[in-house]
């Protein structure tokens, strides 16, 4: 049908079909845009959060905590794993944390350490995200599981690798200064997480 033979109901659906096509890839094309400045902003505060970790790591290592029982920390890190958790997810965390294990077994703690952290890291992130999932517990809760965790899987992998049983008569002082350190490092990342809330994590989760 020419145009001059077109009648004007025809002409009508016409407009009205471009302009839904129009609006339909004007909104595809903010959501894209939307979309690609989410990402930016997820990997930029990603590599801000792994960066410090990275020197929560290496302040513990220049002022080590020395009772006489191995594996013994704060876990100053988890500081930023923890709020990195809750505000951005389990992936991020997750890849967060392998950042901060990887360049800290690089730069200063060494290869055996870093296997340690790994089995630390991965056992404590997910149980953390189990009890955060559930509800039930509190940052500061979530923040005493993980201290524990943390404890318990390198001190299991010392075991496996030194073959003896032994290693676990640590595990009461282990055990204690887990929970200790995971309500301290809970307390401090919930007032921390709560003014970041205002600013960095304005458009919350950020996952």
């Amino acid at each position: 049908m020419t145009p001059s033979m077109r009648s004007p109901e025809t002409d009508l659906h016409h407009r009205t079909d471009t302009k839904e096509a129009g609006r339909h890839t004007a909104r595809h094309g903010h959501q894209g845009a939307a979309g690609r400045r989410l990402r930016t902003r997820q990997i930029t505060v990603a590599a801000v959060f792994a960066v410090l970790a990275l020197l929560m790591s290496y302040l513990e290592f220049l002022i080590p905590i020395s009772i006489g029982v191995p594996g013994v920390k704060l876990g100053l890190a988890n500081l930023i794993i923890l709020i990195a958790l809750y505000e951005m997810g389990l992936r991020w965390a997750a890849l967060i944390n392998l950042v901060r294990i990887l360049l800290a077994g690089l730069l200063f703690t060494g290869v055996f350490a870093m296997l340690y952290s790994l089995a630390g890291a991965f056992i404590s992130l997910l149980l953390m995200w189990t009890l955060m999932k559930s509800g039930r517990f509190s940052m500061i809760g979530v923040s005493m599981a993980g201290g524990v965790a943390h404890n318990f899987a390198q001190l299991l992998v010392a075991a496996l690798i030194v073959e003896t049983a032994q290693m676990f008569l640590y595990f009461p002082v282990l055990l204690f200064s887990g929970i200790a350190a995971g309500i301290a490092m809970g307390i401090i990342a919930l007032i921390i997480d709560r003014r970041l809330a205002k600013t960095v994590f304005r458009s919350r989760p950020l996952s």
